[in-house]
């Protein structure tokens, strides 16, 4: 990452990518560069009135140019005073026309950069929902905010402090020189003879920020990072009572932050210095070179050339004045193609759910085939292996087995969270790849083990902001699960926040809402996930009359690891590192002796001398 941004080399590739995004907002994009190139040209213009001003005064008589004429019209223009009234006045219309300009230069632009962050931030998240679920299992959730949030904020400065304020800075510069230039070729020659220092000063500055830059934004992530993961994992912090080592952790990180900083401050604290002297140095050529002229020319009787020492120090300020911001603004822009370039890594990310199929009926009847299955998470790592099982509309089947034994994966392949690469998987005799995605995962409920709760209320939480469940849908849901009575006691009832994570409830109250969640949404297939293993005694035989009533008539997946719940399965498939070990009904595998029989009574004797110590107790 830090490689490509050191690059030398401008991405011009990446800025058309980038600009891409400008073409719905193309009309304000040309208006920008068309004010850019406007203030361009009203940049000479104030000095070389006050030039015209200035020699008028001092008796020198110039000439004046037609457009001043016709502005001020020649009677005004006759007495010194008239020419001082009329060019004041064209002075002040000229600065409100000047400033109005500059007004609408800034807040197009700035507005711009904010219609195009709006649009990249939605595609990108959009690019977010529909990445397959290996991409967050290979990427830190913290990135992808990054991402979507810090680096697409960056790409708004490429439009507000970066590419078009650049283009405007240097056609000012280009302006001014060409009319100094006009106005006397041999002074301008003489005020840019300091120029090449200021030159490679900016270069040295520009390489210098970038390096700081780079290391800030770095720093910002740790720090980031670091902050967001030990808030998360706080409890765990204080229980083992490390709060020293991970606070001086935080210590280092965040002097790396100060450090990096201080650089970038020691850089500005030196090129600014420059600048000036620079400045200096030209301002004092110019007197000079005007002085030694005006002798000359007279044979030592002085002529009066003080109307353009004036013009020539004000347009050398011009120059300067951008020139002290360029390099700054420079690196703006390639910290932004930077970010750019970070996001577009995520828009070119080709592992998505590919929704291509067509197959979207109103009801399935919920039969499932999978034909010889190979699944890996990663590369040829199969976590199930050669996977081979039917089951029937309606029924109930189990699976059990060792923890990774891949009975989530099996659960996850079903809604295409994650694609196959060997085999196929079939619902009604067709291929989940025929399927839309929204209608396969509309027909198929999970109830995850860790279940995860919004921000938000209990009911938002439960239908998802579904618009048609009702809140008396919602009701009656709670009241089969029995858990009415238990939410009207929390503060608000059904409007009660639970907060980030769900973390002011309880993991058996979380997961009877994610109960109350699947029995509203009426999938014809459903799958339980260690549904009830965050569940206490109590609460499982609280709901389990509600359980048999959600998977009464539809196809029904139980992932379990308490074998007591899944005795009534019309079949159990018992996995073991990836391989179908066993199938058949609880009667017939605790009979044949194998590996549930193993199985069972390890858990059965488990349970065992966990009830006599609760009693001895």
């Amino acid at each position: 990452m830090q490689s490509n941004s050191k690059k030398s080399s401008f991405n011009f590739s990446l800025l058309g990518r980038v600009l891409l995004f400008v073409k719905p907002y193309r009309a304000v994009f040309y208006g920008s560069i068309l004010l850019a190139i406007l203030m361009a040209f009203f940049a000479p213009v104030r000095p070389y009135l006050i030039q015209l001003t200035v020699d008028e005064v001092t008796g020198k008589h110039p000439h004046i140019p037609q457009w001043v004429h016709w502005f001020t019209g020649n009677s005004a223009l006759q007495s010194i005073t008239g020419f001082i009234i009329a060019v004041t006045i064209f002075q002040i219309i000229f600065l409100l026309i000047e400033t109005i300009v500059r007004f609408l230069f800034t807040f197009l632009t700035a507005w711009l950069g904010q219609h195009v962050v709006k649009d990249l931030r939605v595609t990108v998240y959009n690019k977010i929902l529909h990445l397959n679920l290996t991409q967050f299992d290979k990427t830190p959730i913290g990135t992808l905010t990054t991402r979507t949030i810090n680096d697409i904020e960056s790409i708004n400065d490429i439009f507000s402090d970066g590419l078009i304020p650049i283009l405007a800075d240097l056609l000012t510069i280009l302006i001014t020189l060409a009319t100094m230039f006009w106005i006397d070729w041999r002074l301008t020659l003489v005020a840019l003879i300091p120029f090449p220092i200021l030159i490679i000063a900016t270069y040295y500055f520009k390489e210098a920020v970038n390096k700081s830059f780079i290391r800030v934004r770095n720093a910002v992530a740790a720090l980031n990072a670091f902050v967001q993961e030990h808030i998360t994992g706080m409890q765990v912090v204080q229980s083992f009572a490390v709060e020293d080592k991970e606070f001086e952790k935080f210590k280092h990180i965040n002097r790396e932050h100060r450090n990096a900083n201080i650089k970038a401050i020691f850089a500005y604290s030196v090129f600014f210095p420059i600048v000036e002297i620079v400045l200096a140095l030209s301002s004092a050529l110019i007197i000079w070179w005007v002085a030694n002229r005006a002798i000359a020319f007279t044979g030592g009787t002085p002529v009066n050339f003080s109307g353009k020492i004036v013009s020539f120090v004000l347009f050398m300020n011009q120059i300067f004045r951008p020139l002290r911001v360029i390099a700054d603004k420079f690196n703006v822009l390639q910290m932004g193609m930077v970010a750019a370039e970070r996001v577009f890594k995520v828009l070119d990310n080709t592992d998505v759910t590919q929704n291509t199929g067509k197959h979207a009926p109103d009801t399935i009847q919920g039969k499932i085939d999978f034909k010889h299955v190979w699944f890996a998470y990663i590369d040829e790592q199969y976590v199930l292996k050669d996977i081979d099982f039917s089951i029937n509309a309606g029924e109930t089947v189990a699976i059990v087995g060792h923890t990774g034994s891949g009975k989530t994966s099996i659960a996850s392949l079903m809604n295409r969270l994650y694609h196959i690469q060997k085999g196929s998987i079939l619902i009604d005799d067709v291929k989940i790849e025929d399927y839309s995605t929204e209608a396969l995962r509309k027909h198929i409920g999970v109830v995850l083990q860790d279940v995860f709760l919004f921000s938000g209320s209990i009911i938002d939480n439960i239908t998802l902001h579904n618009p048609a469940i009702t809140r008396e849908q919602v009701i009656n849901a709670a009241k089969m699960m029995d858990v009415h009575d238990f939410i009207m006691r929390l503060p608000g009832g059904y409007d009660f926040d639970v907060r980030e994570r769900g973390n002011t409830l309880s993991l058996g109250q979380r997961q009877i809402f994610s109960f109350i969640r699947a029995l509203l949404y009426n999938p014809a297939v459903l799958i339980l996930d260690e549904a009830t293993s965050s569940i206490d005694s109590e609460s499982e035989q609280l709901i389990q009359k509600a359980i048999d009533t959600l998977i009464a008539g539809r196809t029904s997946i139980i992932i379990a690891h308490r074998l007591s719940t899944i005795r009534k399965a019309h079949k159990i498939i018992v996995l073991d590192k990836g391989v179908i070990k066993e199938i058949g009904t609880h009667e017939e595998l605790l009979n044949n002796g194998g590996f549930y029989a193993r199985l069972y009574e390890m858990q059965f004797e488990k349970h065992t001398h966990s009830i006599v110590t609760s009693n001895g107790m």
